[in-house]
């Protein structure tokens, strides 16, 4: 039997309370991190391979450049998301380590570089990203078609999923990716629009749910993807009108995980969220309509990305 049930004078369907009620800034939790969240250490003989390969390819990933706890896990999969435009982003959202300040000049010899990372891995599904490039006209849609050219021409048969930034709302600049034919188009809402001004600041909600629409819009058949974090401040409510917000906006792939704080520099984590609450949330996002939920603590949106298609 289903868990939503219908409050308020409007009717409108929530699920029953998983977090308490927001009230307000305060400090996040104290003490260790909970068990569930910890990641193998990046160690082991594939690990430092492909530090060494990304290293002499001068590349750059979001699994170092961001601080991804599963970086230990993923390389030693030999799995890994590369990340194209430079490692210095235009924006200053208030929970990610990326580098900020004055872009990098774009190198247009990147993309043949992550395909040749793609095939001395052997990759079968290549997961390609972007810092915000706010400076150029099309956000660096340009880059991304490159990329999943070179790939495509580079591996056959190579699946890829690009992570795309919001382009500034350019629609020209989403039809340029779509057009270079990704398997999948993932594009993070991040959190609940209420928070967007400390945590997304530059970003707007909806013109994130606008480019994911556009995109299905242009290309029926590609699946979108979007992902939200926990432990910022947010309702249990508010998690769930992000997933209704996203599935009436015809994303097919949705990402739940819980924020950590890089630094003390970045926001503070507001509650730890326990495995069982995100397998409620998971349940939840499969009988909204999701094709496929991936939930759980240490979810990141490329977290075994090859899975979800």
């Amino acid at each position: 039997m289903s868990d939503l049930v219908q409050i308020g004078s409007t009717g409108a369907p929530r699920a029953k309370p998983l977090v308490p009620a927001y009230d307000g800034p305060h400090p996040g939790p104290a003490g260790r991190r909970p068990d569930w969240l910890k990641a193998p250490a990046p160690v082991g003989e594939n690990y430092r391979r492909l530090k060494q390969l990304v290293t002499d390819l001068n590349l750059h990933t979001v699994c170092e450049s961001a601080a991804c706890p599963n970086v230990g896990d993923c390389w030693n999969r030999q799995t890994a998301t590369f990340m194209i435009l430079g490692n210095v982003c235009t924006r200053r959202c208030g929970f990610c380590a990326v580098q900020k300040g004055a872009p990098l000049e774009v190198d247009y010899d990147e993309p043949r570089r992550v395909a040749d990372a793609v095939a001395t891995l052997g990759l079968r599904y290549a997961v390609i990203t972007s810092v915000n490039r706010d400076d150029r006209k099309d956000g660096g849609a340009e880059l991304f078609a490159l990329t999943i050219e070179a790939i495509r021409k580079k591996i056959a048969g190579c699946q890829v999923e690009v992570l795309v930034p919001d382009f500034m709302g350019s629609r020209e600049a989403m039809e340029t990716v779509m057009a270079a034919r990704p398997d999948v188009l993932n594009h993070n809402v991040e959190t609940a629009p209420r928070l967007y001004f400390d945590v997304r600041r530059g970003s707007d909600y909806r013109r994130s749910l606008d480019m994911l629409r556009h995109a299905k819009r242009v290309a029926p058949l590609i699946p979108t993807k979007s992902g939200v974090m926990l432990g910022l401040g947010e309702t249990e409510q508010e998690v769930v009108e992000v997933m209704r917000d996203l599935r009436a906006h015809q994303v097919d792939i949705f990402t739940l995980g819980q924020y950590l704080r890089p630094s003390r520099d970045h926001l503070a984590i507001h509650r730890y969220y326990t495995p069982q609450e995100f397998a409620e949330f998971k349940r939840i996002g499969e009988e909204i309509g999701f094709r496929h939920v991936e939930a759980g603590p240490l979810v990141r949106s490329s977290y075994h990305a090859d899975s979800c298609v």
